[in-house]
């Protein structure tokens, strides 16, 4: 199964809530609040009752606290930017400052673009320096100054997990504390998000001004509904320009007049509310009850998990003595007070230098953990924890580096980091599944046993009820599945054969046009094998030769699988698809799909542009394609085969994927992709290709078939050249009077790891590779060609002689995409 660790990035639901949730709507009708029926009117005090069920969750009343429905924490942020009573630079009064926490989340900081249309000074304060504020504090007759500032702190770090003081909520807004020195009033604003999803938040005694929050942290269930907490003492100062739908009382058409409705929650509720979302939390805060037994016993629950694992990862260490990882955190993780349910970190090796993270992510997803990556949409913590200077940044910038992306070293040095958290329905099981991940892949060969929780703390705390009619709801994941040995898969030719005039003039202008330019003291390298994947993700069409068109080889990746929802699928979701055989057919204009067990189905190589034909978008790794659908039929046979609901599409011709490395030509930056993820073609070498069999043959003490290792690379040209990784020098190749530019290398994914005859799994494919190539996981080269201008097809022959030209810069260039790059 599965072990989720992101709980920090959204907490997973119990059945039970969707059970609860689902009954209520069957037995009630929900209209919308702003009418006046029945239905309408039980929704409204449905809603009501849901904000008195959260102020009680935060300890206080509908006395001291408004709530404000938003779409979650960063459109309540937004507000508080907008609304807040910003007395600009300019003018008579003394301006007013708005003061963040660098340990912040993005949204946060992102408010001071609105301060600054406002005409704010936006002022970034350091976690070191609020607490030496006290010497900002102002004289007695300079404290009458009533401009207001605002200070926006975060209650827990998204990153490292520090919970910072809430006395920090008094003691700025009495002045005690003072982020800057200026004359005027501070409010607190306290970004709660991550902090309540596992800590109680006390708002009798935490009075803070404003408070921020998303409900799918907490209960995972609903995820498009958050809240602003806004404290009543300040919400009459708010200010609001646009109004919309339910929140006025009253407005002219045709004059400047417009009066708000008197209650702060409509006033600033525009639109209908997302009333089912809503209706859904009062299920959620009864499961979690149920469940739980309270928030306090959530944190003791997850700090618990968090301190065992902090403990066991902080001893762990290599051979050499050298740390195993780098553990970024303000505490030693000894109270559950300071410290939350979240270890970032990153993987070193025996020499003290980082391993990237998506490399740990990839490994991880070979042993189905769930962990978060990058800087996790906190810049500020990000910097100062990893020592990345504003230069850096830029730098990084420079080097193709953008958040979210996997580029994970740039200069040796780390851009990000690996997160992992806890949560209410975590155990003790994920978090030593965990560790032996970390222990398997970093420290295989040595004996270490993962030492029992109580031999680490001797913290207690009553752990989440095991309720086996409620267990978590179903999660899709990726599982080892028992599927039979398909021996039909062997080398299949293609049926288009030309003319035998046809060929011979092709031959000779390849010889006539092909440039010589050999690597110096080169054997010949020449095609050994030419692959297409007519159907992304499915088993390989092996041809002898094959014509090239626009888009690469021809008919390679014009169709791809999709679900229910029209999200393309692989075989990282569903490793079937390998026992797929399809086979075209270029003289009778077909496609034939067959597969063990089912009869074979085909369908036509014409594109279908009746008017029958549905036109639909798709993504396939971000990117945006136009597609068609290929008729029930055919969803009905892959729905049957792979026991889901799915269909099959076609590229559309009226679309095409444009190519998206960063680093090409000017002159190909118009060449089209057909479905593939980066590139026209693939390449691998033979030679490379026995290097890494060598090692993986040692590690799994069993002999590997060069065959497998082949169809495993999923490359659409296999070359038989001297030396191993030799192609990741060349600058270009060409074969015969094909010319081919190399785009960059291909970072590989778990897609390695299935046996393209089975469907079965072994992740010490993508572990070897890993191993070999110094923790990273490049194998084989993107190309991208210039069909000839010429009558004649372009074909790619078997034998063909492929010439190279080196690089000026022989160092192998880092993958530019943020996309990771399997072959699918």
């Amino acid at each position: 199964g599965i072990t989720y660790l992101d709980h920090a990035g959204s907490a997973l639901f119990p059945e039970s809530l969707l059970k609860a949730f689902t009954d209520d709507l069957r037995s009630n009708v929900y209209g919308n609040p702003h009418s006046q029926n029945i239905s309408s009117k039980l929704t409204y005090d449905t809603i009501e009752h849901v904000r008195y069920r959260i102020l009680q969750h935060f300890h206080t009343t509908a006395e001291d606290y408004t709530i404000i429905f938003t779409s979650g924490c960063t459109a309540a942020l937004k507000l508080v930017a907008e609304a807040f009573p910003w007395i600009p630079e300019g003018t008579k009064q003394p301006s007013s400052r708005f003061c963040y926490l660098t340990d912040s989340h993005t949204s946060v900081v992102g408010m001071r673009g609105i301060t600054a249309s406002m005409n704010v000074l936006s002022v970034p304060i350091k976690p070191k320096e609020i607490l030496l504020t006290e010497r900002n504090r102002l004289p007695a007759e300079q404290q009458n100054c009533t401009t207001p500032h605002l200070f926006s702190y975060p209650a827990q770090s998204n990153f490292s997990g520090t919970k910072y003081p809430l006395s920090w909520i008094r003691d700025i807004k009495s002045g005690k504390l003072c982020p800057i020195k200026i004359p005027g009033k501070w409010f607190v604003l306290l970004d709660a998000a991550s902090y309540v999803s596992s800590s109680p938040l006390d708002l009798g005694v935490h009075q803070a001004d404003f408070i921020p929050i998303s409900f799918y942290k907490i209960f995972g269930f609903p995820t498009g509904i958050g809240a602003l907490l806004v404290n009543n003492r300040i919400a009459p100062l708010l200010r609001k320009t646009y109004f919309g739908g339910g929140t006025a009382a009253a407005y002219l058409v045709g004059e400047d007049f417009y009066f708000p409705r008197k209650s702060i929650a409509e006033r600033f509720e525009d639109g209908t509310v997302s009333f089912l979302d809503i209706i859904a939390l009062k299920h959620g805060f009864d499961v979690l009850e149920k469940l739980t037994g309270g928030m306090e016993k959530i944190k003791q629950h997850t700090f618990v998990l968090a301190h065992y694992t902090y403990t066991v990862l902080s001893t762990l260490k290599y051979a050499n003595g050298a740390p195993v990882v780098r553990i970024y955190s303000n505490t030693d993780f000894s109270n559950p007070d300071v410290q939350g349910p979240i270890i970032n970190f990153n993987v070193l090796d025996e020499n003290g230098e980082v391993i990237g993270f998506s490399q740990v992510d990839k490994m991880a997803g070979l042993y189905n953990i769930h962990i978060r990556t990058g800087c996790f949409c906190n810049t500020g913590a990000c910097q100062m924890h990893l020592g990345i200077s504003n230069e850096d940044i830029q730098r990084n910038l420079q080097a193709g580096h953008v958040c979210g992306d996997d580029i994970d070293l740039v200069d040796g040095r780390p851009t990000g980091s690996v997160r992992i958290s806890f949560g209410y329905t975590s155990s003790f099981e994920d978090a030593q599944a965990f560790l032996k991940f970390i222990i398997a892949t970093r420290l295989s060969k040595m004996d270490t046993e993962i030492p029992l929780q109580s031999s680490v703390t001797k913290l207690t705390t009553e752990s989440v009820p095991d309720d086996n009619a409620d267990k978590l709801s179903p999660i899709p994941h990726i599982s080892d599945r028992e599927v039979r040995n398909n021996s039909s898969v062997t080398r299949m030719t293609g049926s288009w054969q030309p003319p035998e005039a046809e060929v011979e003039s092709i031959r000779a202008a390849l010889s006539e046009t092909a440039v010589p330019t050999r690597r110096r003291g080169g054997k010949p390298i020449t095609v050994t094998n030419i692959y297409l994947y007519p159907i992304k993700s499915c088993s390989a069409f092996e041809v002898t030769e094959w014509p090239v068109g626009n888009q690469g080889l021809l008919y390679d990746r014009n169709w791809m699988v999709v679900n229910q929802n029209g999200v393309c699928m692989t075989q990282k979701q569903e490793p079937r698809l390998c026992l797929v055989n399809p086979s075209v057919d270029l003289k009778k204009k077909i496609m034939i799909i067959q597969a063990e067990g089912m009869d074979p189905i085909s369908i036509s190589l014409e594109e279908n542009t009746g008017k029958e034909a549905v036109i639909c978008e798709s993504k396939v790794c971000s990117h945006r394609v136009k597609t068609y659908d290929c008729g029930e039929e055919i969803a009905g046979w892959f729905s049957m085969f792979l026991g889901r609901p799915c269909r099959l599409i076609r590229q559309s011709s009226d679309m095409k994927n444009k190519l998206h490395q960063k680093n090409t030509k000017a002159s190909t930056t118009n060449i089209s992709l057909s479905l593939v993820n980066e590139a026209q073609y693939l390449l691998i070498n033979v030679a490379s290709i026995l290097q890494l069999k060598e090692h993986i043959s040692a590690r799994l003490e069993e002999p590997l078939e060069i065959e497998e290792l082949i169809r495993r690379f999923r490359a659409n040209i296999v070359i038989s050249a001297p030396e191993s990784f030799e192609e990741e020098e060349w600058a270009e190749i060409s074969i015969g009077a094909l010319r081919f530019q190399v785009v960059g290398p291909c970072s590989r994914c778990q897609i390695i790891c299935i046996d393209q005859q089975s469907g079965e799994r072994n992740k010490e494919f993508l572990q070897s590779l890993s191993a070999t190539r110094g923790r990273k996981t490049n194998f084989g080269i993107y190309l991208m060609n210039q069909p000839l201008r010429s009558s004649l097809p372009d074909i790619l022959l078997v034998g063909s002689q492929v010439l190279p030209v080196l690089k000026e810069n022989t160092e192998i260039q880092p993958p530019t995409s943020s996309e990771e790059k399997c072959s699918g």
